[in-house]
Parts: structure tokens; sequence; C-alpha cells
């Protein structure tokens, strides 16, 4: 109602008001002055912040202009917008975290003040005071439009920089879930982290782990306050902030707010305003470096997971001239706690496989027996770093006869669990080659094993199942029986039959090899395939990770490996080099166990045949046979032992085998006695009583022998015995 009547009174009020306009604008800066000392009074909290105080020296000023130029040109229109002076502050409350409230609150106390001032000044002007009394209403009016219409824009001016600021701590999370923790790497993992955070959230980001952490043994003391800088990334050239280098170790000093964190779990905001604390800077020197970088703020945020405290990451600012606040302690926070799982995850895998390999490497061969049926090369490679250590394993096991077994398997699976059952399958199958099965037969026999090893097994360990090639190769026949199950033949490279040209090639294929079923499936037959090889053939047996690629199918690997297999060298190390270095140039996505044999002839003068009636007048023959063969093989010493060994596995074939009965002599490293009949019994070894008339025949051989056993075949059996060659007679033994 009172407004009105100043409506109807307006043309004098409004002139008045700006002669007064006109006074006071000379007066803009005591004004402004008079504002901020009541400001300062009520709101000290406001002149802590450098970068505050002085927009609120120029905000100040511009209010003042901004309605002085109100009231002289248009006091009655609408009111002009808040000054850019206004907007900036209410942007940096935003960025310092600082309510709104208290915002509004300074925004109401420096209109109120400016009120008050220009109300002061119109008795200098008039001494009519219904004229004073109308201006100073219509002053009101003015003065709250104002300070409504800009407190507007200051608001959404605050709220809108509010949600930038959101929205990038949003986007920072989104790429720290998806850039940090992409390997199984400790190291890259907090590289990661480092390079994540110095794009738009801190100046420098330095990452420490506990040398418990990074051991791959698990044996390092949790205690230990000792910690190593892993990763530090600075948006400096050469990370002038930081007194350490990756790789160095230390300590933080007692008592000291790092070591506070880490004993409690809580992260801490510390603003640095004069002294640097020593624990930022162990030196005066180090410290003269960063006061004059303006460092002023940092975070420390424990690397916790799991329950366990992994080290401590460091955010600092200094080229950013926004402190650190309360939200971007909480955003540190998060983002670390994820970071802090990757690296648990990525300490987790490094003992686990540095376990497993271990472990592998400790149950693959170190070395094969020295033996005359094959010449061998072998490797092994675990896969990247994300796919861990797997079950792949080879093996190279002498058998009677100068006979050899080549073996190579694959346990599905990855880690502990598939080193362990890659262990034991090997394990069964060196026990299964002991009694001389023959490949079909083993492999069943192996299968059994693994379907008992399911039966064993938790549900959560998975399933357990593995692929397996055996080979028999013998150097006296040279025969090769093999069978698979489930995995990949072996490639065969015979000799070049063009001369003897240096560096001709040679014949590479894959032989035609029935592939049974993976093991641990259980009822379904696996088949021996035999074929002849060449003298000085190759056989180049391997996993399917050799081959086999994400960016690489099966075929491509093949024709790579006979591509190289068809001109390779001599060397059986070589060769192994060469087909890494063409199928693997990086790191394999799967385990890779290659083993690559080059097979020989035994000499036929060093094999001694004899066919035998079933009558047991022909021992007598088969001693003299045995004793002649010795004289000629210059083994005399032998003879009476020979003899003796002969004598009783003839007579025991003609007395419970079948004929066709044949005595063979072979000497190698060790001088061998085998005689064969068509009958499947296998004898026994007993002890015999003092009337009985059998019984002691086996007993005496395995006095005699070294080792002894008995091979079954598809038409009979085979009974062997080995003796050690005299010191002066091993070169006699060596393959032409």
């Amino acid at each position: 109602m009172a407004f009105s009547y100043i409506r109807t009174m307006g043309t004098d009020v409004d002139a008045f008001l700006g002669q007064l306009a006109r006074h006071l604008r000379p007066q803009v800066e005591k004004l402004s002055g008079l504002l901020l000392q009541r400001l300062n009074g009520e709101l000290p909290e406001l002149w802590e912040d450098a970068d505050i105080a002085a927009l609120t020296l120029d905000e100040t000023a511009q209010h003042v202009t901004a309605l002085l130029d109100l009231l002289e040109t248009h006091p009655g229109a609408s009111a002009s917008k808040a000054p850019p002076a206004a907007l900036d502050i209410a942007r940096l409350y935003a960025r310092r975290g600082i309510p709104v409230s208290r915002l509004l609150r300074a925004y109401r106390l420096d209109h109120l003040s400016l009120l008050e001032q220009l109300q002061a000044e119109a008795p200098r002007l008039t001494s009519d005071w219904h004229m004073i009394n109308l201006a100073t209403m219509r002053l009101v009016a003015i003065g709250f439009d104002y300070v409504d219409r800009s407190s507007e824009e200051v608001v959404a001016a605050y709220q809108e920089e509010r949600d930038h600021l959101l929205r990038r701590r949003l986007a920072l999370t989104d790429r720290a879930s998806k850039l940090v923790g992409t390997t199984l790497d400790i190291t890259r993992t907090a590289e990661e982290l480092t390079e994540v955070c110095t794009e738009d959230f801190a100046d420098l980001v330095t990452v420490d782990l506990f040398d418990a952490v990074l051991d791959e043994t698990g044996t390092g003391s949790p205690e230990a306050l000792t910690q190593r800088r892993v990763a530090q990334r600075s948006v400096l050239d050469g990370c002038p902030e930081s007194p350490l280098r990756v790789g160095e170790s230390h300590a933080y000093p007692d008592d000291s707010e790092p070591v506070h964190a880490l004993a409690t779990g809580r992260s801490v905001l510390h603003h640095i305003a004069g002294t640097v604390p020593p624990w930022v800077a162990p030196s005066e020197s180090h410290g003269r470096v960063l006061r004059d970088l303006g460092l002023h703020s940092v975070l420390l945020v424990p690397l916790h997971a799991r329950g366990d405290t992994l080290g401590l990451v460091q955010f600092v600012r200094h080229r950013t001239s926004v402190p650190f606040d309360d939200d971007d302690l909480l955003l540190a926070q998060e983002i670390v706690s994820r970071a802090a799982v990757s690296i648990d995850n990525a300490r987790r895998y490094t003992h686990e496989r540095s376990t497993a390999l271990a472990l592998q490497r400790t149950l693959l061969p170190h070395h094969t027996v020295k033996q005359a049926a094959v010449e061998t090369a072998s490797r092994y490679m675990p896969a990247g770093s994300r796919a861990g250590v797997g079950g792949d394993w080879y093996d190279v096991i002498p058998l009677s006869g100068a006979r050899v077994a080549l073996v190579v398997g694959d346990v599905v699976g990855r880690g502990l669990h598939a080193a362990a059952t890659m262990g034991r399958l090997r394990t069964a199958v060196r026990a299964f080659a002991d009694i001389d099965l023959m490949p079909d037969e083993l492999l069943t026999h192996l299968d059994d094993v693994v379907i008992r090893m399911q039966r064993e097994e938790s549900a959560d360990e998975g399933e357990t199942s593995a692929t397996c090639l055996y080979a028999i190769y013998d150097p006296v026949s040279r025969r090769c029986s093999l069978a698979s199950a489930g995995h990949v033949p072996p490639t065969v490279v015979t000799p070049s039959t063009i001369g003897e040209v240096i560096g001709a090639s040679r014949e590479v294929g894959l032989p035609e090899v029935p592939i049974g079923p993976p093991l641990g499936l259980g009822g379904l037959p696996f088949e021996t395939t035999e074929f002849e090889l060449p003298e000085d053939s190759l056989l180049v047996l391997h996993t399917d990770g050799l081959i086999a690629g994400r960016t690489r199918d099966v075929d491509q690997g093949l024709a790579t490996l006979h591509d190289v297999l068809t001109s390779a060298p001599d060397s059986l190390e070589e060769i192994c080099d060469r087909l890494l270095a063409a199928l693997l140039p990086g790191r394999p996505a799967d385990d890779v166990a290659l083993l690559v044999a080059r097979t020989h002839a035994l000499d036929p003068n060093h094999v001694a045949t004899m066919d035998l009636p079933s009558d047991p007048a022909a021992v007598s023959g088969a001693r003299r046979f045995a004793s002649d063969v010795l004289a000629a093989w210059e083994l005399e010493d032998l003879s009476f032992t020979t003899e003796l060994v002969v004598s009783e596995l003839v007579t025991n074939a003609i007395r419970y085998g079948k004929s066709p009965i044949q005595l063979r002599l072979i000497l190698q490293s060790t001088l061998t006695c085998e005689v064969s009949d068509a009958s499947s019994t296998a004898p026994h070894l007993r002890r015999a009583r003092i009337y009985d008339e059998g019984g002691r025949g086996l007993l005496l051989v395995a006095q005699c022998a070294e080792r002894w056993g008995t091979r079954h075949g598809r038409e009979g059996k085979v009974i062997w015995a080995e003796q050690a060659l005299p010191a002066d007679s091993a070169s006699t033994a060596e393959v032409t």
C-alpha cells in the first residue's frame, strides 16, 4: 500500500535517488572498505582463503558501482545482472566446497550494509524528512529486488560449478574404474593409478607399497614399515616434488601423519601453510623446492583391501590453485579403494603364479637320462601375466629293451591346482611306463586316474581334465608306437633323400593318429598307431599353445611350424629356439611345452636274436649262444651271470609260456637279455621253501640283474633283465 503511494510520487523520489548516487560515486572505494570491515567482523573465516579475500574486494566494489548505476540511470527498472566478480566468487565457493548458505549470508550482509550506508548519506542532501523516508522505502525495495535477482544468478553459478565438479569427479571415477587394474601386475596397476589421477585431479601422485606386499614368496613380514616407491607421476617433468625415485625404499618418520594414516587406516587431508613438514620434505633444500612450487595441500590415502593395509597413496597439489577439500578426499578414497583391490588381486595372483611356476618347474624334468634311442631338446614357456601358469608338461622315460617313451600333456585350467594335477599325472605316467604298458593301455589307466581325481575334488575346484600324447620309440626296429588322448599329433620330420647336401630340405608331415577323447571322460577307447621311422628322423611333440593363439588358428600355426622344420638345422636346441621365435614372438597366451627328439637306430651288430623251440633241451643251446655273443662283444666277464639269467628266463618261457619263443641280447649302455613267448601269463617273484622244486629262477635273475621286468604286447609278453657293463667296455655300447 505504501509502495503504490511511492509510485505516485516516483518522479521526485527517483530524481533524489539519482542525485544521491552521483553524490556517492566518488566514495565507492570508501564505501567498499566499510562493507568489507563489517564482513570481516561477522564472517572472519572468509579471509582465511587468500583467493576468496582477493575476489571479495573486487566483488564489493562492483556491487557498490552496480547499485549506484541503477539508482542514477533507471531506478524504476528491473534490477541489472549480478556483477562478474559475484559470479566468480560463487564458482570459487563451489570449488572450495563452502556451503551455499554461507555464500548467501555474506551476500545479504554485504547488501544490507550498502543500503545502510546509502540511507546514512541521504540527510546530507536534504532536510526534507518526508522525502528521506520515501527515498529510504524506495531504496529498500530496489535493494531487495537487486539482491533477489542477483542472488538467483549467484546461486545458479554456484550450482552450475558444483554440477560441473560432480561431472568431473564422476568422469574421473569412471576413468579410474576402466583404466586402473587392466593387468594382473602390481607395478603396472600402481602406474595406472598415477596416470589417471594426474590428468585432472592432482599435480603429483605417488604410490608406496610395503615390502611384504611386493615379496613374491609371501615370506615378508607384514609388520615391517619399510615401503618402496612403486610408481609416481607429476604434471612436471622429472617429478621434482618427490625426493624419491621409483624403486627406492624408505620409511616415514615416527609419529608423522603418513604413519598415523597407515596405523589407523584413516585418510588425511593436510593443508600446508608456511613450514613444510619433514615427512613431505625430508631436507631443507627439498623444502625450498616445494615452497617455490607453491605446494599447498596433500591427501594421504591408505591402500586397504580385504583387511590388509598394502601401502599409501599421496595426492599433492601445487600448480592447481584450488586446495583439496573433503569432497576431494572422498573421491580419492573411492578411487584408491578400487585400486587397492586390483593391487591385492595382482599381489595374490603374483604369489600364486610364482608358487605354481616353481612347483611346475620342479616337477618338469631338469635333464633327461642319456640313452641310445633318441637325442632330445625341450622348452617350457609359461603363459603371459593374465592367463597364469597352466598344467603343460613333457617327459622322456627310458624303457626296457633300449626303448624310450616320449610324453607331452596339458591339464585344463590355471594356477596351483593345474600345476599340482600335472605333477600327479606325470607321476602316474611314469608309474605306468615302468610296467611297460602299451600306449593305449597306459592312457586307459591314466583316464581312470583322472576320473578318480574328479571324484575326490570339491565342486569349487572345477572339473579335472587333461590331454596326453604317449609315444614309444624302439631303436632296434625303428618303429614308433603312439596313442593320443585328445592331444594334437606329433610332427614327423624325415631326412632328405636328395643326397648328402647340407641344408637340404626335409620332408615334414603329420602321421595318421586316431585322436581319442580327453582324459576324464571314461568309457571310450584309445587306439595305438605304429609306423616306422628312418634313422635321424625328428619327432616334434608340443601342446596346443605353440600353434594356436588369439590371432592365429591351428592351421596357420601348423603351416608356420612345418615351414620352420622344412629347413631345420642339425642342432635340436636351435630348432627349439627357431620354433619359439617364429610361433611365439611375444608372451604366449597359453602355456607351451615343446619336446623335439631325433631318433637313432641301434647298430645291428649290437643286437643278437635266437629262435628257440618249446623243448627243455634248447636251454643249453641258448647258454652257448649267449656265451658266443658275449665273446664277440668282448664281454666275457659277464658270461657266467648272463648264462645263468638266460638259462632261467628260457626255462621259465618253455615251462610256462607258448611258442614261438625267442631270445634277444641287446648291447647299449647296459646288457639286456630278453625272452619273449606267446603267453600273456606274467611270472611272479616268490620266496621258495626248502623242499620246493621251483620258484627260485626269478629270484636268481633278480639277484644277478640290476633291473628286470615284464612287458606285454598284443601277442604275448617279454621278460627282460639288465646288467651293468664293465667300465672298460662302455665304448662298445655307443650307437653308430
